[in-house]
């Protein structure tokens, strides 16, 4: 594919070696322009002609250059990188050459294949629910951009008299759904029903008890059951003292919760609820955002998911739970063997697919292999540029960029020392989607350190896995003998913060350096850190044939009490990985360690409690073989003699069951075959021959 960058010294503010980044890119000396938007925007124009893709080293003007493009029918793709603020903005500018080239390569890499979306469709229809003095205002600014419908939980000292849209009154109420297709369903807390209700005061005037305000709802407490309102309001039918505590509901494209306490308090909103829990310019906001959510809206489908392997549950056994405990969308249910996730509520924060020990949930946007292919050019082209000590530095693209970019602009002017030059930033959607499978695989690769940047905006659990996940990789790392390859989680609410967090990446000389990998990054998770462990265990200063492993980590063995054990192959049965296997010509129980994800499903199958967990690593080609866990001696029917079954097995099944009443008398049958006990049991007690007859 021809490709053309170009590269910009913004004004001359930071030093540019156009000819070291050309040759670490393979590409000849760029050109460094000092004013590509303005007094050199033609050689930019020059640049849009015959190119198949376009790389220019600048995202402070990338608008006009799209505008220009656009201009001239470039249908080219075009990729802007931040050097300024990344690189040539810090006190190590003049060295941050490896790293300009190693965000070009990646910037020069392929487009990612596309994901499959997810479609929204939104006529405008907004349900506005709270106490009357909050909803009513927002309802009169809104009715004419969007279909108004109004809930009120609290109407007493509303005037309702004149408004248009359907109106409901309602205590408990209840939201689910996503945008253009919430369910609100609420109690009916009162006689009168405000959509049918005409306003026409014939109740209010009939009541004897004046228990009927101008908010056309009925005191209970004053109200003496003289019915003169219902006989008032006559085929009006508004009021109906059996409607009471009745359940209505109704579906609607928005929700804009007005309730001083939300309905709803995941941490991830679903698309389409806005909830400013009173607070005025929260709720301005809001309002303008929904103006937005008229028409058909899609998004990235975020996960891929196979449930063959999923380690959830079996036979109602109870396996892993770690996606649903962590979704802070809810998005992800229990779903019998298996999960079930909502794609119209995943926000795509991917920490279910880091947590999953399996890699049943993988993430898609962009995929693995994608993200580890832009991992190894990065490291690749810094290595070639002359680059040492490579940092991954890995942020979500809106709240963690925001900070680098922030940083940047302190900077340059001098109120910080911003990014160091040996840290590669890397943007993804969301920080907790990048998991151990690329950390070990950055490892691998030729990254000394791999930092991730909480930028304060994440759910606080997924802060927490993230930190779990990193004590277990870091612990393989430390187990193999290496030193100063270090994983970091940076946490940094403001630009200050995180200049000071960065500054900890004080480059280590004895770091031991391994040679880059040349594995390419697996759609399978497991297949990926396998290639990353066999290629750091084989530059490893040492070579442990176990590596112990907090409790948690989704490698390790399983124990088996052979005591206990009558290899009744129930644990195989439940087993979604093949960890555990059976062998149909013996009676053994099998085990391949390094297909052991640590469910625990094994554990609350075995009716016996002979099983037990090891979390640890093992190394090595053993770790990939079958071994046997337990054996024994075959039991054969006393009968035909066919073995159906272990002598441990049948003993304790005769010991539990002889006295049972399809047994009682007859014990020996449960030393049979299936075949032989039906055939004995259709047998008379006693058996009289045709010979037998005769002679009598």
């Amino acid at each position: 594919m021809s490709q053309k960058t170009r590269i910009c010294n913004c004004n001359n503010t930071m030093p540019l070696d156009g000819a070291a980044i050309g040759k670490a890119l393979g590409e000849g000396p760029l050109p460094v322009a000092s004013q590509l938007c303005r007094r050199e925007v033609n050689e930019y124009l020059q640049t849009l002609d015959g190119a198949e893709r376009i790389v220019i080293g600048c995202t402070q003007e990338e608008p006009l250059f799209r505008e220009l493009a656009e201009m001239k029918a470039v249908v080219a793709p075009l990729r802007f990188v931040n050097l300024r603020e990344t690189s040539g903005w810090s006190t190590e500018a003049s060295q941050t050459t490896p790293k300009m080239a190693a965000l070009l390569a990646a910037a020069r890499l392929p487009d990612a294949e596309p994901v499959p979306e997810v479609e929204y469709q939104s006529e405008g229809r907004v349900l506005l629910l709270g106490p009357a003095r909050r909803v009513l205002p927002w309802a009169r600014k809104l009715e004419r951009q969007l279909q108004v419908n109004v809930l009120l939980t609290d109407g007493s000292d509303a005037a309702l008299a004149g408004h248009s849209w359907p109106t409901f009154s309602g205590g408990q109420p209840h939201v689910q759904g996503w945008l253009g297709a919430f369910q609100v369903s609420w109690q009916q807390k009162n006689p009168i029903d405000l959509e049918l209700c005409t306003r026409c005061n014939a109740c209010v005037k009939a009541c004897p008890e004046g228990a009927i305000s101008l908010a056309y709802q009925i005191d209970l407490e004053a109200c003496r059951s003289h019915r003169d309102c219902v006989a008032a309001c006559g085929a009006v039918a508004a009021i109906d003292f059996d409607r009471v505590e009745t359940e209505r509901s109704g579906e609607f494209d928005l929700v804009f919760d007005l309730s001083e306490t939300p309905l709803l308090r995941m941490h991830q909103l679903p698309q389409g609820y806005f909830a400013p829990s009173g607070d005025d310019g929260a709720a301005a906001w809001a309002a303008l955002q929904m103006l937005e959510l008229v028409g058909t809206f899609s998004k990235p489908r975020f996960f891929q998911y196979k449930e063959s392997i999923c380690a959830h549950s079996r036979s109602m056994q109870p396996g892993c739970n770690a996606c649903i405990d962590i979704c802070s969308a809810e998005a992800i249910s229990s779903a019998g063997d298996h999960i079930k996730v909502a794609p119209q509520l995943c926000a795509g924060c991917g920490a279910c697919t880091t947590v999953c020990p399996s890699g049943a949930l993988t993430y898609a946007w962009p995929r693995a292999p994608d993200l580890g292919e832009q991992i190894r050019a990065m490291l690749a082209a810094y290595a070639r540029a002359g680059g040492a000590r490579a940092a991954i530095l890995i942020h979500s693209g809106e709240e963690g960029g925001a900070l680098v970019r922030e940083l940047g602009q302190l900077a340059a002017a001098g109120a910080a020392q911003g990014v160091p030059a040996r840290m590669l930033p890397l943007a993804v959607h969301h920080v907790a989607s990048v998991g151990m499978d690329l950390w070990l695989a950055a490892v691998a690769y030729g990254a000394a350190d791999v930092a991730l940047l909480a930028s304060g905006g994440e759910a606080p659990q997924y802060v927490d896995a993230l930190q779990e996940q990193m004590t277990i990789a870091q612990a393989i790392i430390d187990g193999m003998g290496y030193t100063g390859i270090r994983l970091h989680l940076l946490r940094a609410r403001d630009a200050a913060e995180f200049d000071r967090e960065l500054q900890r990446f004080v480059p280590n000389p004895g770091v031991d350096m391994l040679p880059a990998a040349a594995f390419h990054a697996a759609a399978a998770k497991r297949e990926t850190l396998d290639f990353a462990f066999a290629h750091l265990a084989r530059h490893a200063p040492a070579a442990p044939d176990l590596i112990a492993l907090p409790e948690g980590a989704p490698f390790g063995a399983v124990a088996i009490d052979t005591g206990k054990c009558t290899l009744c192959m129930a644990c195989v049965g439940a087993c979604p990985e093949s960890a555990l296997t059976d062998n149909p010509q013996l009676p053994q129980l099998r085990f391949t360690e390094s297909n052991c994800v640590q469910c625990g499903l094994c554990v609350h199958t075995c009716p016996e409690q002979a099983l037990s967990l090891r979390p640890r690593l093992a190394l090595g080609s053993a770790a990939k073989q079958a071994r046997v866990l337990n054996e024994a001696q075959p039991y054969h029917c006393i009968k035909c003699q066919k073995a159906f079954g272990t002598l441990q097995m049948v003993e304790n099944m005769v010991s539990k069951l002889a006295s049972h009443g399809a047994f009682a008398g007859n014990p020996d049958r449960l030393r049979m075959c299936p075949d032989c006990r039906v055939i004995d049991m259709m047998q008379p007690d006693k058996e009289v021959s045709i010979l037998e007859v005769k002679r009598q």
